[in-house]
């Protein structure tokens, strides 16, 4: 199945307005069709609605995503998922194009033939010594007084699920996805068959009454896009959980927040790709297993006389 990655995650919430802040403040803007479907450049993104909202799918109980939206390469993809997933379930097609159903968890997903636009930006370049690639001349890396930075694309999202190895079966055995890693004990971290990159899901096991979402996240520019936004999100008054750091499964820098959406938020750069000759990996969760290195977030200051290494000022 040729499914390219995510396109968009439908949320059905109580604080509609807090939760449209919150992504705008992200960086997320809003669709020119749509102000309550917040978009990445990319054009992939979140739509917001009320939780009461009629004709919204079923979730487990408690979960406020109400459908995970794919993306797939073309017609023949969407109509082989149609006639796969309808042999044992019903697929309903929609007007749009797309097609609904329900995975093995009971969360709904959706397939649309992609929208993501094409982008054609530079990511973050170090000048490495001896590296061939390095910035231009007087390109520079950091730039004073950036303005809004933006995410690029819709990068992941986390499950929690109560029987993983029937959630993995099912996108495994019946979408086509690879485990490029696995946590053992834990879950796998999985990627679709049109996409390179490291994983677009992973599930981790989790009693019934905590299943839904973990969270999710967007693509960056690199970690300095990371590290700037997250600051200004703190700035701006919302609450880290994890972060900064940087994975080991993935490479990616990470930065967690928590946020009204009932899951966290991650903000995410430079993840790993892998093809199918990729041997996936598999060890026992574990602090330093998740992070190569995690740092501390603290405000900005100036060392001078009578500052001590940390920069606190000495008695």
């Amino acid at each position: 199945m040729n499914i390219t990655g995510l396109e968009t995650l439908v949320f059905g919430v109580e604080d509609l307005a807090g939760c449209r802040q919150y992504l705008l403040d992200y960086g997320l803007e809003p669709s020119e069709h749509d102000p309550d479907r917040l978009e990445a450049l990319d054009g992939s993104g979140v739509v917001l609605r009320p939780a009461s909202m009629a004709g919204l799918p079923d979730a487990p109980q408690g979960c406020p995503l109400r459908k995970t939206v794919l993306g797939v390469a073309d017609a023949a993809t969407l109509q082989a998922i149609a006639e796969e997933l309808g042999r044992d379930r019903e697929v309903k097609r929609l007007p749009d194009g797309s097609i609904e159903s329900v995975d093995d968890s009971g969360f709904a997903i959706g397939f649309q033939i992609s929208q993501r636009k094409p982008l054609h930006l530079l990511g973050e370049v170090s000048n490495a010594p001896g590296s061939p690639i390095q910035r231009a001349a007087n390109q520079l890396g950091v730039v004073a007084g950036r303005g809004r930075i933006q995410p690029r694309a819709l990068s992941h999202i986390v499950y929690f699920v109560p029987d993983v190895a029937k959630a993995e079966a099912f996108y495994t055995q019946r979408l086509g996805y690879r485990v490029t890693d696995r946590f053992d004990g834990v879950g796998p971290f999985m990627q679709p068959a049109g996409s390179l990159e490291h994983h677009s899901h992973f599930l981790i096991g989790a009693p019934a009454f905590m299943q839904g979402v973990e969270h999710f996240t967007f693509h960056f520019g690199g970690p300095t896009e990371v590290i700037q936004n997250g600051n200004r999100f703190i700035e701006a008054g919302y609450q880290a959980f994890w972060g900064p750091g940087r994975h080991i499964f993935g490479s990616n820098w990470f930065w967690y927040f928590n946020s009204p959406l009932g899951c966290h938020v991650e903000m995410d750069a430079d993840m790993d790709l892998h093809d199918n000759t990729w041997t996936p990996r598999n060890t026992s969760i574990s602090a330093d297993a998740s992070q190569a290195f995690l740092l501390r977030r603290r405000d900005k200051w100036m060392p001078g006389p009578g500052t001590s290494h940390d920069g606190d000022y000495a008695a």
